[in-house]
């Protein structure tokens, strides 16, 4: 079969059929992929073309082989000269082919192209941040010249004249003038010297004199005229009578310092900015906003009459803009150039407010400003602004005519209705009102405005009336009725000068009900009132208070806030007033009536609490806490034998029903008043008939151990209080008493051992953690005291009492750092407070020790151990030289303990709970524990 040969013509686009040519010399197929089969021992050598040897016949040589024969040793050249390293020689297995770029070829090329391209962003932005960082590391280590010169460059522009004139000359400093080696002196020939005097004289003598011949010029009266003649110029031009003064003489170097040296990047944006603008107003020329932004850059860039060109053609542009006119106005240095661009604006724009007010500011007399507003209200007589104005600039007569006419032109304006009225008299103003309301029946001030104006009158009763007819009115006239509002406005009447305390309460009576549901209406209106309280607003709380005990009159909880108002804010004639009413309505209320026996007695009847005593016993026969209050009474009093017969009653001892009265406490009470007369037999048998009926109160065994301690009998302590914590061990009152006996009769070994049974039937006791420590330090052992308030730190590490001791202890380079983990570990102690106060205080930081103290006493107003060290840190300040504290200071402490009435605290309880300060008051326990106190408040 003849094999057919496809010629391809050069530059031709179809695609060879490979499989129709005929295959090359020595061909192997599968060779180039490595898929040439196996070999065995049959076949002759490997899978290679065979090289024909002498003899034997070769191959037939293809066609081109044949028409070329010459060519053999060329096309080797040629092939040695396409040798690639990468690709190797074209003389390859597929050399023979034609070798065109097609379309498999292109999308292979696409496909590595675009393999390489995720390789390289995969550390793109690596790489780039990399060279980012060396390119700065490089430019900072090797800056440029005017970089490293750039902040001085700056500076300069602050150097003043005669900094710049005290810098040297810096001369020259070649290299030829630094290399001298010596110089020589040698003397001056006469011919220089004569040379120099005739260039140093100051007159010249020219042909003509009467004597020699010559005429002399004096040279230097030349140049003093000639300095004259300038300056009399320029003092001719300042004072020129046009006012166009060219050159200020006195302020030109002044000037030229103020001259703004912007930079090339701000100049830059200028232009482009002012070329935008120019588009802007060239294309839409009645655009005003554009002159007016133009004008602003101009005068931003420094060019003051290029910006007052600009707006000159924007007021020629747009006439009927007022914010031009009154930008050309403010552009102008002269104020009577700019009322006259004001009169031409007023001229454009007759019915412009802004204008009018303009001129009106521009001018300096009252009477000018007044005869332009009225010529401005001639023109506009329904503007509001306007008449403001006018009225604020006339005399009371002319408001008041003023007005009259105001409320003619704006009736629907409420501000001049009032205006108008608060100028008027009594009757007239009553007239005026009554016209606002009929020409604005749905604003609620006018209404409001009335009834203080009765109110102010002593036309208290007609208030209510007025508010209960506004809110009608308004009501009718669909208006919502905002009760969030009306309240305020219940406030802004308190707080008016003089207070119409009438039109507040008239106004939360009518309102606080609206918009409240049924079932929480008690709820709302005690948030209500105290958001008043706390804005300070006393009747309207009041107000609030009292609407809410009419709709609840037996809720005690009212009564009660309302009689800690009165209390506060109140007299004790309305706070007693108040609470004779809360009794009525909630007898069975023991808390009411015992603050108002309480409120007596403070007040120094005592006569008076006995009977409201009395009144609260028939309606509560055995309530403990009235027991107890007449108790408290007589005894404070100094009256033991009633306080005793009171207590007998109490007990019912001998009755045949216990009453409900015999507690704990009154048994407690009457022991103590046993003590308090001396008894102690009697003492005895009350507590032990008390530990009978009550084995489980603590205070009870605590009283017999100091009994038996009082009386020196150490053993029977022991054994009192042995007995009660048999009974009460989680009493730590007992615990510490017993170690206290222990340690007192020498055996501190049992008083530890007492404390360490103490500690693990209380684990978590702070108390007993703290009475072993300071114990410890009694007995003279500081590092068992250290180890042992490491271990309670460990156990109660938020324990305040522990943590402050940890500070009193650490020595003081370490009491800083000991103070802030103490901090850290509970921030709101009122004890680590303290401890802080009297760091500051020891190192004289008088300030911040004043502020932590008063910190401490907010935090525990009940601890009196922190008063006490308040008052002694005042105290101790106002005898400093100089004082750095007050007596009022001193006294406003003392105040503040007395009102909190504190009953705690470690030293406060050991001074006042002594035989000897039964009866002290507050302030007087105070002093005593102040005294107690050394310099430094430990």
């Amino acid at each position: 079969m003849a094999s057919v040969r496809h010629v391809v013509a050069p530059g031709s686009t179809a695609k060879v059929d490979f499989n129709s040519m005929r295959a090359p010399v020595g061909y192997v197929p599968g060779l180039g992929r490595g898929a040439s089969g196996f070999t065995t021992r049959s076949d002759v050598g490997p899978s290679k073309v065979s090289m024909p040897t002498e003899g034997e016949p070769g191959p037939a040589p293809g066609p081109a082989a044949a028409a070329k024969p010459k060519a053999k040793e060329e096309n080797d050249a040629e092939d040695d000269n396409k040798f690639d390293e990468f690709m190797g020689s074209d003389s390859a297995l597929l050399a023979g082919t034609t070798g065109e770029y097609d379309r498999d070829d292109k999308e292979a090329d696409d496909v590595w192209e675009a393999v390489d391209t995720f390789m390289d962003g995969r550390r793109r932005d690596r790489r780039e941040a990399r060279l980012k960082d060396e390119i700065e590391k490089y430019r900072a280590e090797n800056p440029k010249i005017t970089e490293q010169f750039a902040d001085l460059k700056r500076k300069l522009g602050q150097v003043s004249e005669s900094e710049w004139e005290a810098i040297p000359e810096i001369g020259d400093r070649t290299i030829k003038n630094k290399q001298r080696r010596f110089e020589s002196f040698v003397p001056v020939p006469d011919t220089l010297l004569a040379a120099a005097a005739a260039e140093k004289q100051t007159s010249t003598a020219q042909p003509g004199d009467e004597t020699s011949g010559y005429a002399t010029t004096d040279l230097t009266a030349v140049g003093q005229g000639r300095e004259t003649v300038i300056r009399l110029n320029l003092d001719r031009m300042g004072d020129s009578v046009t006012g166009q003064t060219v050159v200020d003489p006195k302020g030109y170097l002044t000037d030229m310092k103020s001259i703004k040296i912007s930079s090339d990047a701000e100049i830059s944006d200028i232009k482009k900015a002012r070329l935008l603008l120019k588009s802007v107003t060239s294309t839409n020329p009645r655009h005003a906003p554009g002159w007016i932004a133009a004008a602003r850059l101009e005068e931003l860039a420094g060019k003051s009459t290029q910006a007052r060109l600009l707006l000159a053609k924007g007021c020629e542009n747009c006439p009927t803009s007022d914010d031009v006119w009154l930008e050309n106005a403010r552009m102008q240095a002269n104020p009577d150039n700019a009322k006259a661009v004001l009169a031409r604006g007023v001229a454009a724009i007759p019915n412009s407010i802004k204008i009018w007010l303009q001129a009106a500011r521009l001018e300096t007399d009252e009477a000018a400003k007044a005869r332009v507003l009225r010529r401005a209200l001639e023109r506009i007589p329904s503007s509001v602004r306007l008449w403001k104005a006018a009225v604020e600039l006339a005399s009371e007569d002319d408001a008041r005519i003023l007005l009259a006419r105001a409320v003619e032109c704006c009736p629907q304006h409420v501000e001049l209705w009032l205006a108008f009225a608060r100028l008027e008299s009594y009757e007239a103003a009553r007239r005026i009102l009554n016209k606002a309301r009929q020409q604005i029946p749905t604003d609620a001030s006018i209404w409001i405005t009335a009834a203080k104006l009765e109110e102010a009158h002593g036309n208290a009763a007609m208030v209510p009336k007025i508010i209960d007819r506004s809110i009608a009115s308004l009501t009718a006239n669909s208006v919502v009725i905002d009760r969030e509002a009306w309240l305020k406005e219940a406030e802004a009447a308190e707080r008016a000068t003089p207070p119409m305390t009438a039109t507040c309460r008239a106004i939360v009576t009518a309102v606080v009900d609206l918009g409240v549901e049924a079932e929480d209406r008690k709820r709302t209106w005690m948030a209500d009132a105290d958001e008043a309280l706390r804005r300070g607003s006393v009747h309207t709380a009041r107000a609030i208070l009292g609407r809410a005990r009419t709709a609840f009159p037996g809720k005690k909880s009212i009564w009660r806030r309302e009689a800690q108002l009165e209390k506060a804010h109140g007299t004790p004639e309305s706070l007693d007033a108040v609470l004779q009413e809360a009794v009525k309505y909630c007898p069975r209320a023991q808390v009411l009536w015992l603050m108002a026996a309480k409120e007596k007695w403070v007040g120094g009847d005592v006569p008076a609490a006995r009977h409201i005593l009395k009144l609260a016993f028939d309606a509560n026969p055995e309530s403990e806490d009235i027991w107890l209050a007449a108790f408290k009474l007589e005894f404070e009093n100094q009256e033991p034998q009633r306080a005793r017969i009171i207590l007998s009653k109490a007990r019912g001892e001998g009755d045949a029903r216990t009453p409900a009265s015999s507690t704990q406490r009154v048994w407690m009470k009457s022991a103590m008043v046993e003590r308090e007369l001396g008894d102690a037999v009697e003492e005895r048998r009350l507590l032990v008939e008390a530990i009978k009926r009550f084995p489980y109160f603590d205070k009870l065994y605590l009283m017999l151990g100091q009994l038996e301690e009082r009386q020196g009998n150490m053993v029977g302590a022991q054994a009192a209080y042995q007995m009660g914590l048999g009974r009460c061990s989680s009493s730590v009152a007992l615990w510490k008493s017993i170690a206290h006996t222990f340690e007192s009769s020498g055996a501190v070994a049992k008083a530890r051992a007492k404390l360490e049974q103490g500690r693990q039937k209380n684990p978590r006791s702070q108390q007993l953690w703290l009475a072993a420590v300071r114990m410890e330090l009694r007995a003279g052992m500081p590092k068992a005291a250290d180890a042992l308030l490491a271990k309670a730190l460990q156990e109660c590490p938020t324990s305040g009492v522990l943590n402050a001791e940890a500070i009193a202890l650490a020595p003081r380079p370490q009491r800083k750092s000991k103070s802030t983990e103490a901090l850290k570990r509970c921030n709101d102690d009122p004890h680590i407070i303290a401890a802080v106060a009297q760091l500051f205080w020891n190192d004289r930081k008088v300030d911040k020790a004043r502020s932590w103290f008063s910190r401490a006493v907010l935090l525990d107003p009940d601890n009196g151990d922190f008063w006490a060290l308040y008052y002694k840190f005042e105290a101790e300040q106002v005898q400093q030289v100089p004082p750095r504290s007050t007596p009022e200071a001193v006294a406003a402490v003392v105040a503040k303990c007395v009102a909190a009435e504190p009953r705690h605290g470690e030293r406060w309880q050991a001074v006042s709970k002594a035989l000897q300060n039964s009866h002290k008051t507050t302030e007087q326990v105070l002093m005593l524990v102040v005294d107690g106190l050394s310099g430094d408040g430990t």
